[in-house]
């Protein structure tokens, strides 16, 4: 059992928010669902004083947290499976995660997911918040995924991500052909009817994407993505919404293929079963030693690297590294 103890106070530039959707900016290292049940158990209290999510807080009130993190929901099993070692120490784990697995369990899924496989390779993990994650990956996003291995990493580590310390890099495939790299700053949000969507919306959190060329192919681009910030789908939703889907996105891509591939290249396209994105490459300070940095790269998976080969076309134009 790891007690947890933490203080805020309230600034000008926070007043006037729902507790629940303070505490949630504040300390995600924690899930939603286990800061609302400490407010609701009376563990996080407002000048204390136990209230409800919905409470509208005030500048200088003070935000206590006072709680303690039992092990890991005790349906997810350990289950015993292969992982993709990319870096690993006493403090940090790093692995390549295969397009298909998913991440978390949640209602109804609890078997052969990553924190199965987790709680496993290194049983220490059932302690800690989410297992050890510090952020996500989709579950048809391949590559590189960072785990903390002790409370103390995992609080830093999801503090330097919150702070943009960590440099996370992918590859991906778009429809079209994009002139230029650019940035976009939209920031996104739940779509209003649709609960399993994001979408960019005026009133989202801040989310910052950066794209560069890395080559044109046959009605497609390979693309550098970096990330910013770290919103959900939030690489899908901006590419999309700025004209260039992920390539195999079933939810915010386009149906069907582009004009100009030949018949190979059609079926191949078609025939892909995912979004084409992978978490390339993360770098980051060592989350006990901060003068020393941390650099992994996760290869691109086959199913990645024979549509790339197949859409290769003789003038398109690689833009080198």
């Amino acid at each position: 059992m790891q007690d947890i103890e933490r203080q805020h106070t309230v600034t000008p530039g926070e007043a006037g928010q729902r507790l629940d959707q303070l505490v949630a900016g504040l300390w995600d290292d924690f899930s939603r669902n286990r800061l609302t049940q400490w407010i609701k158990s009376g563990s996080l209290t407002v000048n204390g004083v136990a209230v409800k999510p919905s409470q509208r807080i005030e500048v200088n009130d003070c935000v206590d947290l006072r709680a303690s993190i039992v092990p890991h929901d005790e349906r997810i099993e350990p289950q015993a499976m292969d992982l993709d070692v990319l870096f690993e120490d006493a403090e940090l784990l790093i692995i390549n995660k295969p397009a298909g697995m998913v991440v978390h369990p949640g209602a109804g899924n609890y078997d052969g997911t990553l924190v199965n496989a987790l709680l496993a390779y290194h049983p220490a993990l059932q302690a800690l918040p989410r297992g050890g994650l510090v952020h996500r990956l989709d579950k048809d996003t391949s590559g590189c995924l960072m785990i903390a291995k002790t409370f103390e990493s995992h609080h830093r580590l999801v503090s330097l991500l919150k702070d943009r310390a960590i440099k996370r890099s992918y590859l991906a495939l778009v429809w079209g052909r994009v002139l230029s790299g650019s940035t976009i700053d939209q920031p996104i949000g739940r779509h209003p009817t649709d609960r399993r969507k994001q979408v960019v919306r005026a009133d989202g959190r801040p989310a910052v994407t950066h794209y560069r060329l890395k080559k044109h192919l046959a009605s497609s681009t390979l693309l550098k993505v970096d990330l910013e910030t770290g919103r959900t789908h939030q690489i899908r939703v901006h590419m999309a919404h700025v004209g260039y889907p992920i390539v195999g996105d079933p939810v915010y891509g386009r149906r069907g293929s582009p004009k100009g591939l030949t018949e190979a290249q059609r079926q191949a396209w078609q025939a892909f079963p995912r979004q084409a994105l992978h978490a390339h490459a993360l770098s980051c300070p060592h989350p006990t030693n901060p003068d020393s940095w941390v650099e992994v790269t996760a290869p691109v998976p086959n199913d990645m690297a024979e549509l790339i080969a197949c859409l290769d076309t003789l003038d398109a134009t690689d833009f080198g590294q």
